[in-house]
């Protein structure tokens, strides 16, 4: 399987299903009926944009547009943006201040102006945050729009081991044997971005970074 033909997966499953469950079902169906060699390539696929995508510039795209921050819960994010596709993907990979472009994002935006007040602040210890206060209102939030997507990532565990009888270690051996070696998850991997870190507090850096999401969020003008 090659990186057209893990796109091509990633984005039947979302026009072929109407919910995030259905669509890790229909994914893992169709890797069962796959080579261990192809599931291996989807994992191999999976794992190459996801590092492509663990930047400290995305880790602060992902602080800002959620309004917290966690190492698991960057992973889930990037997890989101591989399932979005390989056009809205490869739009914020190459630049994480994109990400207003995104329909899913500004689908979110219109959520929280429905169900919360935002405002942003500038923490004492450095760290940008978005702080909301959530309205009393009658309607459930719906999931389907929340920007993580924990189980994305595991649809190949299944698959492999009914192909191989083995557990889902034997296939982290074997993407790193195809010289792939995963950045997520931080509490397994004790990694991080590899790109250069910098202080998400600094107001001019953030808006030297991300100037888009800085005006969004009423920092420059």
């Amino acid at each position: 399987m090659d990186i057209g033909g893990f796109w091509e997966l990633v984005e039947r499953s979302a026009r072929e299903t109407g919910t995030r469950q259905a669509r890790v079902a229909w994914l893992k169906d169709h890797l069962s009926g796959l080579s261990v060699d192809e599931i291996v390539d989807y994992d191999v696929w999976f794992s190459t944009s996801a590092n492509r995508a663990c930047t400290w510039d995305m880790y602060a795209v992902f602080w800002t547009v959620t309004g917290f921050g966690s190492s698991d819960g960057f992973e889930y994010f990037v997890n989101w943006l591989i399932s979005l596709g390989r056009d809205a993907f490869e739009k914020v990979a190459d630049c994480p201040d994109r990400i207003l472009e995104l329909p899913e994002v500004q689908r979110l935006f219109e959520l929280m102006r429905n169900f919360s007040h935002e405002r942003t602040t500038w923490s004492g210890d450095g760290r940008f945050r978005l702080k909301r206060v959530t309205r009393i209102r009658r309607e459930v939030w719906p999931r389907e729009d929340d920007p993580e997507f924990e189980s994305f990532a595991y649809v190949t565990f299944d698959p492999y081991r009914q192909a191989t009888g083995l557990e889902v270690d034997s296939l982290g051996d074997a993407v790193r044997a195809r010289g792939v070696r995963r950045k997520f998850p931080f509490l397994t991997y004790h990694a991080e971005p590899d790109d250069e870190e910098w202080d998400f507090g600094d107001e001019a850096e953030f808006v030297r970074r991300l100037p888009r999401l800085a005006r969004h969020y009423g920092l420059t003008r």
